[in-house]
């Protein structure tokens, strides 16, 4: 609005300069009289944008009263254009189309009009040319630029939305990252921790034990608290590595399952493993997700069970079965749970496209089943 206002009153200023010069047709009427139409034409120039169509009107009232009573001047007719200009570039958009097809049609009238009274065909040339410049150029520049600026909103949207679904997409993969690493570090950690918590709760709960049984505990306690910080800085490795590849050494694998075994029975769970088939390569997810599930299930069994597990993994065509089954303990869990364990083990198992059944079966007994695919399965 302050540059409008600014905008109108320098061209009233240049206006009058015009006038004084003689730039208008005199009738004979008072010298001020052509004033009045170019005020009004110049306080459309101070609304052009905050109300493009009084803009319109008061240029159409000025310049009709500049040629009908006033005398044809040329400041008036100059900043006419501008309130044309204004209304089609600040205007409603059907507002412009029918501006441009208003004012052809008018240029058009003119030109015929002035060849019956003019029959000199150069006159008659001159008078059209301006009738167009005046009337038809302002409306078409000015739906040249509003169509520049819808485009250039609209990029601006489609940009804004473009940059909005990529950090929808990047907190999707943050989260899903996030959730990976707990659900490593949950089934690779609490497994021997839960071991040298249920252990070292023995030691100091009997008070009957030789030094040869509580020497075989500390070891074992030992051996677990060394195998978790190897894992966890293998693991911080692996999250330390650029790219994709690891090592497949140091992978865990689903036929590596007996270690898990062995390590629950020195931690006091007796464990009978048994395998059907023949142990074969598996995909990366599809092995790694059956080896942390076996370890996830004994870690539940040292926590809720009464200190047996069967563990079973069957190899068949085109799948792999892992089933874990302990009695359940009717002195309640001997450590507490959060039941991220199962959340994590249903997860794995959906990643990888199977199927996963945990919950009481039989008599007092707890049962995980996971069926895998194998990549000709899947």
């Amino acid at each position: 609005m302050r540059r409008d206002l600014l905008a109108a009153l320098a061209a009233f200023a240049v206006g009058l300069v015009l006038l004084a010069a003689g730039s208008f047709y005199h009738r004979g009427g008072p010298a001020w009289l052509p004033v009045v139409p170019l005020a009004l034409t110049c306080v459309g120039v101070a609304v052009r944008r905050s109300a493009p169509l009084a803009a319109l009107t008061l240029g159409v009232v000025g310049l009709s009263m500049d040629v009908v009573v006033a005398g044809p001047s040329l400041p008036t007719t100059l900043i006419f254009t501008d309130n044309l200009y204004a209304a089609a570039l600040y205007g409603p958009a059907r507002l412009s189309k029918w501006l441009l097809y208003v004012t052809a049609a008018t240029a058009v009238i003119i030109g015929t009009i002035f060849s019956f009274i003019e029959k000199d065909l150069w006159k008659i040339s001159v008078m059209g040319v301006q009738a167009g410049l005046v009337l038809v150029v302002p409306v078409t520049t000015a739906m040249v630029l509003r169509q520049h600026r819808d485009q250039a909103v609209a990029e601006r949207a489609r940009a804004e939305q473009v940059a909005h679904l990529a950090e929808l997409d990047r907190n999707a993969a943050i989260v899903a990252e996030r959730t990976r690493m707990a659900r490593e570090l949950h089934d690779m950690i609490a497994n021997h921790f839960s071991a040298i918590a249920i252990q070292s709760t023995a030691v100091l709960s009997r008070k009957d034990l030789d030094a040869a049984a509580v020497h075989q505990i500390m070891a074992s306690i030992r051996e677990n608290s060394v195998q978790g910080m190897a894992e966890m800085r293998t693991m911080i490795g692996l999250l330390r590595q650029e790219g994709e590849d690891t090592d497949a050494t140091t992978r865990p694998r689903l036929r590596d399952a007996g270690d898990l075994a062995e390590r629950a029975r020195r931690a006091g769970v007796e464990t009978v493993m048994t395998v059907e088939g023949v142990s074969r390569e598996l995909p990366v997810s599809v092995d790694l997700a059956g080896y942390r599930i076996v370890q996830e299930a004994l870690t539940n069994a040292m926590k809720h069970g009464d200190g047996r597990a069967e563990v079973t993994i069957v190899y068949a065509p085109g799948h792999v079965s892992v089933v874990v089954d302990n009695p359940l303990n009717d002195g309640g869990p001997a450590l507490p749970g959060s039941g991220a364990g199962l959340i994590g083990m249903r997860e794995r198992t959906t990643l990888v496209g199977g199927s996963f059944e945990a919950g009481p079966y039989g008599e007092k007994h707890w049962r995980v089943r996971a069926t895998l695919p194998t990549e000709e399965e899947r």
